[in-house]
């Protein structure tokens, strides 16, 4: 197979007229050629972070859509499924990914449970950590979450770290707002990427002291504005990915479209691919081509290099997509969950107290930090309840791995003014979160996550909308197009029923993320991520 066009070497920065001869699924031949071709060829995208759970779709299913993007591999952490399922969840991933073109690349996560202070389905200990690593399927550690395990010489923390080393198997970051001595610490440790920064100068110390810098565009955390002129100065160290995608943004774009918004910025189009294609290969060693004589042909082509429209996609030589058309097909595999938790009474959801004020969760749009903040109570028959005035509304962590007391916090800014939503897509534990108008519409909500083992879904007085999540209750077993199309009409429920946040679900699935500052919640109360410790509701 001969495939003629503007070839784009990233590497050498140069663009010629010529053709790539492939065969057997490999290039033998990248040649200079005169013909009338004006497309361009250049290596396949590559998302350097994802959790491809976050799509509610199975590795199988999302590799339909991604490739249609010019997507040829993903640098993929199995975290959301294995704190769920444990270390058979990863396997799962692994197994249903193979059958498909598209190079997944999964990671041994290494934080199940992600803090000691919430209530997961599974653990995965360094034991695991070790077998796993001499796993060739198994690329890296995936993100060390526990950054306070790594200051202060937690010995299980270490032990995942040195596996990771003894494998020769890169160690990724997860460290937002670290800097100074600690951050030095952090990356002396061996961790040497992080997709976490929020801020320039955070990102920018992090370069300067010898770390790999992400820069994340996902459905609710969204940095590309905030780190983007980093990349002319820090190219060489610096990467795309979207962490976290919902299926709706899916099927609109994906890497494609962050480059070409760096591009528009003015930024020279061999450092955007330099991030957007080169580094995770070389950084995590993968076996994804790079357009070079003996490499995989893993390749697209674009009509230009300022849109970079997908004309083709290739992958090991084959043809994966065309035009817009995907010819990835589904596959079969089995649906896992691990649900068992029983239906909940609205007294559950009471909170009795006499307080004047409480500590709120102040969400921020397009941030997967929060605010801490202290509002004035409502409380009605010594029950604090969601006051819609004020817009501080009562939210509730509800353990789906066994029978226990719902917790209870209250939170600013999802604007809801009737109802409730609620879902078991609930990073990092995956326990039903629920945010509502009172404790009846909470309860509602919660029930009905319940009842179908797992899903995202929203109620009001005349309304009833889910959409089941039955693989590990965090995943569809439907293509991405009828679940992207019942999310999108599940989101704009929740933004009839009053929310202004750009991505309602995904920002939910964040507020029991005790790992990012500075105020969350888990199945076991309120949590000061700042402090890291427990914190009351009420203000004393």
């Amino acid at each position: 197979m001969i495939v003629k066009g503007n070839i784009v070497d990233i590497q050498n920065k140069k663009i010629f007229k010529g053709e790539v001869e492939v065969e057997n699924g490999k290039i033998i031949g990248v040649r200079a050629t005169q013909h009338l071709q004006e497309n361009y060829i250049l290596p396949g995208f590559v998302d350097a972070h994802i959790h491809i759970e976050s799509s509610m779709l199975v590795p199988s299913e999302f590799a339909k859509i991604a490739v249609i993007h010019g997507t040829v591999a993903t640098v993929s952490d199995p975290h959301e499924i294995a704190n769920v399922l444990g270390v058979k969840g990863v396997e799962f991933m692994i197994q249903n990914g193979k059958k498909v073109p598209l190079k997944f690349n999964f990671g041994a996560p290494s934080c199940v449970p992600a803090t000691s202070f919430e209530s997961a389905g599974a653990i995965i200990d360094a034991n695991d950590i070790k077998l796993m690593m001499e796993n060739p399927d198994i690329k890296y550690l995936a993100e060390m979450m526990n950054y306070p395990g790594v200051l202060f010489d937690d010995e299980e923390v270490l032990k995942k770290i040195q596996h990771s080393k003894n494998n020769n198997k890169p160690i990724d970051g997860h460290a937002p707002g670290l800097r100074g001595d600690a951050v030095t610490k952090y990356i002396a440790a061996g961790i040497s990427t992080d997709h976490e920064c929020f801020t320039f100068d955070e990102a920018l110390e992090k370069l300067q002291k010898g770390m790999k810098v992400l820069i994340r565009e996902g459905s609710a955390a969204k940095n590309f504005e905030a780190l983007i002129d980093l990349l002319p100065e820090h190219f060489e160290n610096m990467m795309f990915c979207s962490d976290d995608k919902h299926p709706d943004d899916l099927l609109l774009g994906h890497i494609n479209q962050l480059c070409e918004r760096a591009v528009a910025k003015g930024i020279d189009v061999f450092k955007v691919l330099q991030a957007a294609c080169v580094n995770p290969v070389k950084h995590y060693n993968l076996e994804v081509g790079l357009l070079q004589k003996g490499d995989a042909a893993d390749f697209i082509l674009v009509d230009n290099l300022k849109n970079f429209n997908i004309l083709e996609t290739y992958i090991n030589g084959d043809l994966v997509a065309k035009n817009g058309e995907s010819f990835v097909k589904s596959v079969d595999f089995e649906v896992l969950n691990n649900f068992n938790t029983d239906k909940k009474k609205v007294a559950d959801f009471r909170f009795e107290s006499s307080a004047n004020k409480i500590r709120v969760i102040e969400a921020l749009d397009g941030e997967l930090v929060t605010n801490q903040i202290e509002a004035n109570t409502l409380i009605v028959d010594g029950n604090l309840v969601s006051n819609t005035a004020t817009d501080v509304l009562k939210m509730t962590v509800v353990n789906r791995y066994k029978n226990a007391k719902p917790s209870i916090a209250f939170i600013k800014n999802f604007g809801i003014k009737e109802g409730a939503i609620a879902s078991s897509v609930g990073h990092d534990s995956h326990n039903i979160i629920a945010i509502g108008v009172s404790d009846e519409a909470i309860c509602k909500a919660v029930n009905l996550i319940i009842e179908n083992s797992g899903g995202i879904c929203a109620v009001n007085a005349s309304e009833e909308k889910i959409v089941s999540l039955p693989v590990a209750g965090i995943m569809s077993d439907l293509s991405a197009q009828e679940i992207g199309k019942s999310y999108a009409d599940l989101d704009a429920m929740a933004k009839r029923m009053g929310s202004k946040l750009r991505a309602p679900y995904m920002s939910l699935s964040f507020m029991a993320l005790l790992v990012i500052p500075a105020l969350k919640l888990s199945d076991k109360g309120l949590f000061d991520g700042t402090s890291f410790q427990f914190t009351s509701l009420e203000v004393l």
